[in-house]
């Protein structure tokens, strides 16, 4: 199969990349300059995933992800590879603060992923009831917790800090981030570099501690370095697209082109997309799989050898999430946005609200400032399906309502924009990394396949496109042996 697509195309070893979402478009970006021919086959009518912008009240505002950490070089590099170096705009506020007991209240100095590292400082939060603050002090001296194996978040944080940090501190910024649940969301997959620290320590707050900067009294920490895109994030896609077909002339770039079935033969990959009453059938050397856990599951369902991970994908749940933006007038909001010193705030779920985190976006992100203060309102933990039925106009009504409750803005937003994404992010149960590691086990025993997305190392923009340049190089590794394979072969 793969070498009479060969000889009759390019001579080149082909590969196809399945899934044109910001993980997909990425590996095939890493490809475009390597001796492949390059195939992205997008199911949906656009290319981009969760990044897309338009404008609202004349302001092009990202309906998606809308940042990444910019002081790391795999996150940012791939941009500035695309030559959009000079259009990396750093936030000008990140400090979030928090809703909760009936104020905005400014989240501790020292937290590390809703972890407070200091007591102290947690007590000025006024975060917590004075019960809550009282059961938070517990974790320094608590004796240690064995952890036998993966647990939940709340599980363990409420362990040792009790379950008002996990309520009003910890579980917010999971919903933020993942849209999940404390309760659901595995420790060791989510919180990470804290599961680590803590092998290492018997408090908590110890450890998160040891990854946060030590301050002198009165000192701030550091602003978290945040960068968007100038035109917004989904302004990305069309340029990749752009530099991958302008380096790579055979490449191809195709939307409305599902895959239904991937099949492993004797010479390659054969991928059968578009209807099954006129099915296409598409021969490759090579795969990358870059689609979410249910679509991924039933394509290597086909492919012998990979059960486990079939069994594994099937079983990560995924949440889905609505963003509503809303425009107002700058004198809208008593005293103005500017100097409150936040960017956002999160809605703790046992405050019973919709809406589970605010960002002033034109705060955030100076360059956008203008006649009009720009606010998104995003909304949607897992579970919360039956909130997100609601029509475009009752969400507006219900993100704009909270939203004057929390800040007291007055009057209605003189523009409104609703974007829904449904099964938008996958959620990282208790289990997740055995389930990652089962995934790429059995992909690693099938020749000229790889896997990417946010499905694995962490849902953000950034880790995606790594996880992107990762499949590639894997991909390509094999493309590779699989050559001089072949020259022995034919020289014996």
């Amino acid at each position: 199969m793969a070498g009479s697509e060969r000889d009759q195309v390019s001579g080149k070893p082909h590969v196809v990349v399945v899934g044109g979402g910001v993980a997909g478009l990425a590996a095939a970006f890493h490809l475009r300059n390597e001796p492949v021919r390059v195939t992205l086959l997008e199911g949906s009518s656009r290319v981009g995933g969760k990044l897309s912008v338009s404008e609202v009240a004349g302001v092009a505002v990202d309906e998606g992800a809308e940042s990444l950490y910019a002081n790391r070089r795999k996150t940012t590099g791939l941009i500035k590879d695309a030559g959009l170096g000079d259009r990396i705009m750093p936030a000008g506020v990140t400090a979030s603060a928090i809703w909760t007991r009936a104020e905005i209240r400014q989240q501790p100095d020292r937290q590390f992923m809703g972890v407070p590292c200091d007591m102290d400082d947690l007590a000025r939060s006024g975060v917590l009831s004075a019960a809550g603050l009282d059961r938070a002090r517990q974790d320094l001296t608590l004796p240690s917790f064995d952890r036998d194996g993966d647990v939940s978040v709340a599980a363990y944080v409420g362990g040792r800090l009790g379950q008002e940090v996990v309520d009003r501190l910890v579980d917010p910024f999971l919903a933020g981030v993942f849209s999940g649940r404390a309760e659901d969301l595995s420790f060791e997959a989510t919180l990470t570099p804290l599961a680590m620290a803590s092998r290492d320590h018997v408090s908590l707050a110890d450890a998160a501690g040891s990854l946060t900067p030590r301050l002198a009294e009165g000192e701030k920490p550091p602003p978290v370095s945040v960068a968007t895109l100038e035109g917004g994030f989904g302004s990305l896609p069309p340029v990749l697209v752009r530099e991958v077909l302008a380096a790579a002339p055979d490449a191809s770039i195709r939307t409305g082109a599902p895959v239904r079935k991937l099949a492993r033969g004797a010479g390659g990959w054969r991928l059968t997309v578009g209807p099954v009453t006129d099915p296409e059938y598409i021969d490759a050397d090579a795969v990358v799989v870059a689609v979410p856990a249910g679509p991924a599951s039933s394509l290597l369902a086909g492919v012998p050898g990979t059960a486990s991970a079939v069994s594994a994908l099937a079983e990560v749940p995924y949440s889905s999430v609505a963003m509503v933006t809303l425009a107002y007038p700058r004198a809208a909001f008593p005293g103005g946005l500017s100097g409150r010193g936040y960017a956002a705030y999160r809605v703790p779920a046992v405050e019973g609200k919709a809406v589970k985190e605010v960002t002033f976006t034109t705060v955030k992100w100076p360059h956008l400032a203008g006649e009009v203060e720009i606010v998104r309102c995003s909304l949607g933990r897992f579970g919360e399906e039956h909130l997100l039925r609601r029509d475009d106009a009752d969400l507006v009504a219900l993100a704009s309502a909270e939203l004057a409750e929390a800040t007291g803005v007055t009057g209605g937003p003189v523009a409104t924009r609703v974007s829904r994404w449904n099964d938008a992010l996958p959620q990282y149960t208790v289990g997740h990394l055995d389930r990652v590691r089962r995934i790429r086990e059995a992909v690693a025993s099938q020749p000229g396949l790889a896997v990417c997305g946010a499905l694995y190392d962490g849902v953000g923009v950034g880790v995606c496109m790594a996880t992107a340049r990762k499949a590639a190089d894997q991909v390509l590794a094999w493309l590779k042996k699989d050559a001089a394979a072949r020259s022995v072969a034919v020289g014996v």
